[in-house]
């Protein structure tokens, strides 16, 4: 049984959203898409229209994670050809199985033992210089008379700095290049902060006797923000992982450009090779979201590394059914595109780190 918002004695002979005239035959705006009905809206026709929606949605998920775990390049062979309908947006859906995918990374990933391996690291290296200048002193044969006390195998730190001690002035600085110049004024920023704890830029500047410049003040943020993460590098951890979804978003259409490359020859367009990339890239997104789940369910480390490997061999799946090409073409091109996604991700992921800091 239809239901009543769409029988026939509803429908009006204009489209109410886009004011295209229509037929009392006319289901639907044919301009528009619109429901053609002059019924007013009920809380049973919007509870109807809401859930209808909601069950519409899920059956295109449904079928794009079924096409995607158990049918290799399906998807993107059939989107390209037209067939749309039946699966969800790509970009939308690499959208929401990325936020999905990161938290439970979040929730599964124990980001205290990053700190606390920092930790230990710092420490154990302090307690090996220590060990090494202790055993550098006793080797020192050294008369009992000597006027040397232990003072003099102090090692100076930036910590037995005092502030006017490396403090230059604006014209002082202004004589040195830029690279210099910049990690001067972090190293006095850092121990003006360190003595005054002021964070406001201007006020800093004012008290160091600085120009008032844009750059003074981000970089004097910057050197508070640089003692915060060396204190606790969750901090930024934690930031930068809430970011990765959209740096990855928009690292793929740069990747997707060196597939255009390798496939010059072919007649495949760009947005082709792009829908393909997305694809993809949510199937690593579901399946590691599983691996994840499944290690951290039953305490084993090896649900990754196996998703790995099927990871690596469903791509080469992928792209044999997509392009159509034979084994050793595809396999050839598959070492190819992995090596140019090793490359472009490790310049990919120095710059994010880079642009992540400079806008933290």
């Amino acid at each position: 049984m239809q239901p009543e918002r769409k029988l026939l004695k509803y429908r009006g002979k204009e489209c109410l959203n886009c004011f295209q005239p229509l037929d009392k035959s006319e289901k639907y705006c044919h301009n528009c898409g619109q429901l053609n009905s002059t019924k007013k809206l009920t809380f049973n026709d919007f509870f109807n229209e809401f859930f209808a929606g909601i069950l519409a949605y899920d059956s295109r998920v449904y079928r794009t994670i079924n096409s995607l775990l158990f049918n290799p390049g399906k998807i993107s062979k059939d989107y390209i050809e037209g067939k749309r309908q039946r699966y969800a947006n790509p970009y939308r859906f690499y959208l929401s199985a990325s936020i999905v995918f990161f938290i439970i990374w979040g929730f599964t990933t124990d980001s205290e033992g990053i700190q606390e391996a920092s930790a230990a690291a710092n420490e154990i290296n302090n307690e090996e210089i220590q060990k090494e200048i202790d055993s550098a002193i006793a080797d020192a044969e050294l008369p009992v008379e000597s006027t040397a006390n232990e003072n003099s195998f102090t090692l100076l730190n930036d910590e037995d700095e005092t502030l006017e001690e490396i403090y230059l002035s604006q014209q002082e600085l202004d004589t040195m290049g830029f690279w210099t110049r910049s990690a001067t004024k972090m190293k006095i920023f850092s121990k003006f902060y360190d003595d005054n704890k002021i964070t406001a830029s201007t006020k800093a500047m004012e008290s160091l006797k600085y120009d008032q410049t844009g750059f003074n003040k981000w970089l004097y943020k910057k050197t508070i923000d640089l003692n915060l993460i060396s204190s606790n590098p969750n901090l930024f951890i934690d930031y930068f992982f809430s970011k990765l979804p959209f740096i990855i978003f928009f690292y793929l259409p740069v990747f997707a450009l060196f597939i255009w490359l390798v496939y010059a020859r072919r007649t495949f367009s760009y947005m082709e090779h792009l829908i393909f990339t997305f694809h993809n890239q949510t199937m690593w997104f579901v399946l590691f979201s599983i691996a994840i789940i499944v290690d951290y369910t039953f305490n084993i480390g090896t649900g990754k590394t196996i998703g790995t490997f099927f990871f690596l061999f469903y791509l080469y799946k992928a792209m044999r059914k997509f392009y159509r090409q034979g084994r050793v073409k595809t396999i050839l091109k598959f070492i190819i595109i992995n090596g140019i996604f090793f490359i472009l991700a490790v310049i990919a992921t120095i710059f994010s780190l880079i642009a992540s800091f400079a806008v933290y």
